[in-house]
């Protein structure tokens, strides 16, 4: 008897997790390859092109403003500061996503509004207070430049370079921009020494305790869904008097009422989509991937640091203009400052190596004839 008592004790313990490892949650899965539309497939001559118009403000209003002023790889393919970058003369109101893993997701921008990498480039290139670009005027300009029209004709069949096709290439190039080995993967993949004991410790808080997973969960770290955190509004419409007149400028654009033009103090965000009241304030909930390299965070860059948003999330999150919207998932979570500390380091662990790329030698436009041929 005492021998089978020994034997089971000894078959329980192989089965069981090591001291201190968690056991890895079934809501969580490491990153697969990017999911390819079949309307764009891919190719390496058509990525290259599409790298070179990520990099080159030929698609932008004013020459000035490429995909990479607001994704910038050095800040983590987004920009460092609270809200992006804007035309000249103008501002953005929100804070820059990362294009890193962008290809999985379902839907683009903080409210969701581009349903494909495609229509958010074509967005992001006309948008009044970024790119600001009209169609025709940059197809005219790709068609002077001699390397764009060999380029557009090689991977498109294009005599005349289509805009459309730009916005095809440039997303087909983000899809290249992922990342899936981080130590989080390598751990959902079955490495138990990928994670040590803290990131361990801060993994079984994201899937409990802390609740992270409830909205943060899937490959990528995200549900897509829409919610109200209670997020405080821009410190930069009270004291910066562009930032003002661009948040005004949204307010109009995207069909507010005039009393909300007239008197809201914050980013609206799903609203402007569905003119739903109950869904003022909300925002789509982002991935988790890459975030030490993305810095300041939530859709308008009010917390600075992760040790920021982690604190923001224990305190139950904060107060907005809209809270009768807030969601009543957001409560307070009474984490101590170990247990911080430890969520803090598992978050770290969903970021892998800085992506870096050498930016490439843009192709020049061909000089346009002088006054005096046309004599």
């Amino acid at each position: 008897m005492k021998t089978t008592t020994a034997i089971l004790v000894c078959l329980t313990a192989l089965a069981s997790p090591a001291l201190g490892e968690a056991p890895r949650p079934a809501g969580l899965a490491p990153l697969g390859e990017a999911p390819i539309p079949g309307s764009n497939p891919q190719s390496d001559a058509k990525v290259e092109l599409g790298k070179l118009l990520f990099f080159d403000p030929i698609l932008s209003g004013n020459y000035g403003m490429p995909c990479s002023s607001c994704h910038l790889p050095d800040a983590g393919w987004a920009v460092q500061a609270p809200i992006s970058f804007g035309y000249p003369g103008t501002t953005h109101w929100r804070n820059s996503q990362t294009i890193v893993n962008s290809a999985y997701y379902s839907k683009l921008f903080w409210a969701g509004s581009s349903g494909n990498l495609e229509h958010q480039a074509r967005s992001a290139a006309r948008g009044g207070v970024a790119g600001n670009g009209e169609d025709d005027m940059m197809e005219s300009r790709l068609a002077f430049v001699p390397e764009y029209r060999e380029r557009f004709a090689d991977v498109f069949g294009d005599d005349w370079p289509n805009v459309r096709h730009a916005y095809d290439a440039i997303a087909a190039f983000e899809r290249t921009i992922n990342q899936t080995d981080t130590p989080f993967d390598a751990y959902m993949r079955g490495d138990d020494s990928a994670l040590n004991a803290q990131e361990i410790r801060g993994l079984e808080l994201f899937a409990g305790k802390a609740g992270c997973i409830s909205c943060h969960d899937g490959p990528m770290l995200t549900n897509e869904k829409y919610y109200n955190l209670g997020v405080p509004a821009y410190d930069g419409w009270q004291e910066d008097e562009l930032a003002q007149i661009t948040f005004r400028f949204e307010l109009y654009a995207k069909g507010s009422t005039e009393e909300m033009y007239r008197t809201t103090k914050d980013d609206p965000g799903l609203y402007f989509r569905t003119k739903e009241k109950s869904d003022k304030g909300k925002f789509r909930v982002p991935s988790l991937r890459y975030t030490k390299y993305t810095y300041p965070y939530m859709h308008n860059g009010m917390l600075e640091t992760l040790e920021d948003v982690v604190e923001f999330y224990n305190q139950g999150g904060g107060v907005n203009e809209f809270a009768a919207n807030k969601s009543d998932q957001i409560q307070p979570l009474g984490l101590s400052a170990d247990e911080k500390a430890d969520l803090v380091a598992f978050l770290l662990t969903l970021s892998g190596e800085e992506i870096l790329i050498e930016e490439p030698d843009l192709p020049t436009m061909e000089p346009l004839p002088s006054p005096a041929a046309f004599n």
